[in-house]
């Protein structure tokens, strides 16, 4: 069995939900917003990670006190 970058249905998309607004569209090559249904989800999804609304988990930096302006240990 071969696997193949085109729907596994021949002539129709594979269709997956839009992951701003839920709508069904086609993961295929000519969709120029995938996995977005349109523009306007795509760039609502990255205002959202440009304004930090989404977050990778992980440690915190040793170093990342959340402080102002201080130097390192022992200098100010």
């Amino acid at each position: 069995m071969s696997r193949r970058a085109s729907s596994p249905a021949a002539g129709s998309p594979r269709t997956v939900s839009c992951p701003v607004c839920g709508t069904k569209c086609a993961f295929e090559p000519w969709n120029p917003w995938r996995p977005f249904c349109s523009e306007r989800c795509r760039t609502t999804d990255l205002g959202g990670w440009a304004s930090e609304a989404y977050r990778v988990p992980g440690k915190p930096d040793a170093d990342d006190s959340g402080g102002g302006n201080e130097g390192p240990a022992g200098q100010e």
